[in-house]
């Protein structure tokens, strides 16, 4: 971890690596051992040398922030660094898939994905831990996040992705094509893409019209008009009429109905009344859905490409720190991937298993690329990023972070029982409650990440830190560390309880002192100014 502002910085200078064609590994080869073949063939033409597999306790770290959303607890660490067995590392990823941390962290990612910036939307957030509960597929949320219909009580919630957005024809249009097919189209609104040959104003606002019938209802019911299109002029004044497109260039013609200009007149009627009325009756269902047209163009298998290469470059971006394309709206011709044979093979496998996340997150985190240590020692240039050569060092989030420090917070041996009991799930329901105050505070990952006012203010001169976390009471780490006389192992036991390791010697040493002096002031108050500094340091903040 003290390598991590290194690491960063070295980035900044990495070179590119070339782009490779191949025919794919066969379908029937396990996602963990086509990951390691094509990166491994990566580094070969790279020349570049891999940093080692991280350290066991770095491994169990790593894998439970990003399976379960939080740091280990001190007996889930001993228990993996003290086993012998061979299979031990896929023992753990199983164990963390099937507990209710899973569904929970799961939950939390796509809700950060999905709605990151947007309005906390509890029924939202019910319904996508419902999904990750069921293991509900990509294509199925998908489906019911564009379609679903409001007199269903499972799929209503689902359309919060529209609803935040259906005040905005180009937040529908550019969101959508961002989240769900890794394509920012937003450039090519006024005039075909200046830089990218792929994007023309036919295809921002071909996308735009499968938005355009989209509205909300008094009632906040999401609806869809009967008819409506849209009409766009080129750079050199050509007046165009925009017509159902998707990215892949696949149109979709809407069929001829006639109808009379009554019917017409009547219909214009009965959504104006929607738009104004509350007491209107539910929204009637067009005979033609634009948004049913996308989804089933989106998900066909001629031009599902775009769907499945778009949500395992995420998924790859949050276990590994970087997009097999980077930046991840940018999938275009003149933005290549680092290793393009490894993400198709991965989307057509995602395809072919019906896009179940859980699978592909499995694979990735049974690969050794996966257990590549952040610590390059290696020697000569440090490996350009794309290489994946050395792990990446990510910022918490800031529901990991806050249920990380509850987590470290709280007496160790409590928190290890209570995570292999059978009532387990109630008590992440609490924490999860519990993170809500302090993750409201906590800085949004970004590309340009400072700590907020907000954070630094918290940590530094905040009664709810006191309080919630630095208690001298039996159910708290304080508490318990209060209790140890040894300072050697008082020192160690909050190190394997905060940063889920050992401390080196010259940690030691510094505490000894640190220790010696401020117990001066009350032996509690020096245990809790320890605590404070080990939760609140960097590397606490950074899964590495």
């Amino acid at each position: 971890m003290r390598t991590c502002w290194l690491f960063v910085l070295a980035l900044l200078f990495a070179c590119p690596v070339p782009a490779r064609t191949a025919e794919l590994l066969p379908v029937d080869r396990p996602i963990n051992d086509v990951i390691d073949h094509y990166l491994r063939a990566g580094w070969v033409e790279a020349k570049v040398k891999p940093a080692p597999l991280l350290s066991a306790a770095g491994l169990v770290r790593r894998m439970t922030l990003d399976l379960a959303g939080r740091i280990p607890t001190r007996g889930e660490t001993r228990a993996f660094v003290e086993s012998n067995s061979p299979l031990r590392w896929t023992a753990l990823a199983d164990r963390l898939m099937a507990s209710p941390d899973f569904a929970y962290h799961h939950r939390n990612q796509l809700d950060l994905l999905l709605l990151a910036s947007r309005k906390n939307d509890g029924e939202f957030r019910k319904y996508l831990l419902n999904a990750a509960r069921e293991n509900r597929t990509w294509d199925v949320l998908f489906r019911q996040m564009m379609t679903g219909r409001e007199s269903n009580a499972a799929e209503k919630p689902a359309l919060a992705f529209l609803k935040a957005r259906a005040g905005s024809l180009d937040d529908l249009t550019n969101d959508t094509s961002v989240l769900f097919f890794g394509v920012n189209v937003s450039c090519a609104k006024c005039h075909d893409h200046p830089l990218v040959d792929d994007w023309k104003q036919d295809h921002f606002f071909g996308m735009a019209s499968f938005f355009t019938r989209t509205y909300l209802t008094k009632k906040n019911t999401l609806a869809e008009k009967f008819s409506g299109s849209i009409k766009f002029k080129t750079t050199g004044g050509e007046e165009k009429q925009a017509r159902f497109m998707f990215l892949t260039g696949a149109e979709v013609p809407e069929p001829k109905v006639k109808k009379s200009a009554e019917q017409r007149k009547a219909e214009d009627a009965e959504v104006k009344r929607q738009m104004k009325d509350p007491k209107a009756p539910a929204a009637k269902i067009p005979g033609f859905s634009p948004r049913a047209k996308l989804v089933e163009v989106a998900l066909r298998s001629a031009d599902r490409r775009f769907f499945s290469r778009a949500i395992v470059n995420r998924i790859w971006l949050r276990l590994m720190g970087r997009g097999i394309v980077d930046p991840p709206d940018q999938m275009h011709s003149a933005n290549t991937p680092s290793h393009p044979e490894l993400l198709e093979w991965l989307a057509r496998d995602l395809a072919n298993n019906g896009y179940d996340l859980k699978r592909l997150i499995r694979g990735i985190v049974l690969s050794d690329a996966y257990a590549i240590s952040s610590q390059f020692s290696g020697e000569g240039e440090f490996p350009a990023p794309e290489t994946f050569a050395v792990g990446a060092v990510r910022l918490l989030t800031p529901r990991q972070y806050s249920l990380s420090l509850l987590v470290a917070a709280a007496n160790p041996d409590q928190v290890s029982q209570q995570v292999v009991a059978a009532d387990w799930g109630k008590r992440r329901e609490q924490l999860e409650n519990e993170s809500n105050g302090l993750a409201g505070k906590i800085e949004l990952p970004s590309d340009n990440f400072q700590v907020s006012v907000d954070e630094a203010l918290l940590f530094s001169n905040s009664d709810q830190i006191q309080n919630t976390l630095l208690k001298d009471s039996a159910d708290r780490l304080v508490g318990v560390l209060k209790s140890i006389g040894d300072r050697r192992q008082l020192i160690g036991r909050a190190f394997e309880v905060t940063l889920s390791r050992t401390p080196d010697a010259d940690e030691v040493t510094a505490f000894e002192g640190f220790l010696t002096k401020r117990e001066k002031q009350g032996r509690v108050v020096a245990i809790q100014q320890m605590v404070w500094a080990l939760l609140t340091s960097p590397e606490l903040r950074f899964n590495y």
